[in-house]
């Protein structure tokens, strides 16, 4: 996988999001900041343990009514550990927990990430699934694969006190009893390395999901993710 294979499979996902546009579809648009605390173990185990909060500012159907509201979504906590198992992959499990309209839902992870680096940029291979549970829904079991990409701006790799640029694309499939949706992310982001410890990213979370057998919705967060070592 090159980064023109990336940018055709970026250039899909702007496509199916374009043509969505012209069904009954409809949209939200808020902000979803995250605090990320990393922490190297022995072993070639890691740690990270990741709070991460949504609320909406407005929703409605395109080219129609639109609601301007300030609304407290969710609030996802989740702790992963992860273990490195070759040169440039490892393996990783956690727990999420999920706060949402007073109920509280339960979701377990597994991932097996792929990084191949080149000479000016890093490109990594998630696949992952995940199973979620809750009283009042029935459960839910997702199957996923992300690829992305991270730039820096000056130079070969990113240092302190510089800029970078990650690109993700991730497609989810969902099971949920006799239903199946798919959901398409893509998220571009800017970054900046403060310290070894200490690095800041911000950027638009686009996710269309629901197009296949109803009207499709589309999600804009704005995110500000928060990245420190310990």
């Amino acid at each position: 996988m090159n980064t023109k294979a990336l940018l055709f499979i970026i250039l899909v996902v702007l496509m199916q999001g374009k043509s969505a546009v012209f069904a009954q579809a409809t949209y939200r648009f808020g902000i979803m900041p995250s605090l990320n605390l990393n922490s190297a173990l022995k072993n070639n185990w890691s740690l990270n343990a990741k709070a991460e909060s949504r609320q909406l500012l407005k929703s409605g159907t395109v080219n129609g009514d639109a609601v301007n509201e300030y609304r407290y979504v969710l609030t996802d906590l989740s702790l992963i550990a992860a273990k490195k198992v070759g040169l440039n992959s490892r393996i990783a499990g956690g727990y999420l927990m999920r706060i949402e309209d007073g109920e509280i839902s339960h979701r377990f992870i597994q991932h097996f990430i792929i990084v191949q680096k080149f000479a000016a940029f890093r490109l990594a291979h998630r696949f992952m699934s995940d199973q979620t549970f809750s009283e009042s829904e029935k459960p839910e079991i997702r199957v996923r694969y992300r690829i992305s990409s991270e730039l820096p701006l000056n130079g070969e790799s990113v240092d302190p006190g510089e800029f970078y640029v990650k690109v993700s694309n991730e497609y989810i499939n969902s099971f949920q009893a006799k239903d199946y949706d798919l959901e398409i992310r893509l998220v571009p982001l800017l970054g900046y390395d403060i310290t070894d410890n200490f690095k800041i990213e911000t950027g638009p979370d686009y996710r269309l999901n629901s197009f296949l057998s109803s009207s499709p919705r589309h999600s804009y967060w704005m995110t500000l993710n928060i990245f420190i070592e310990i």
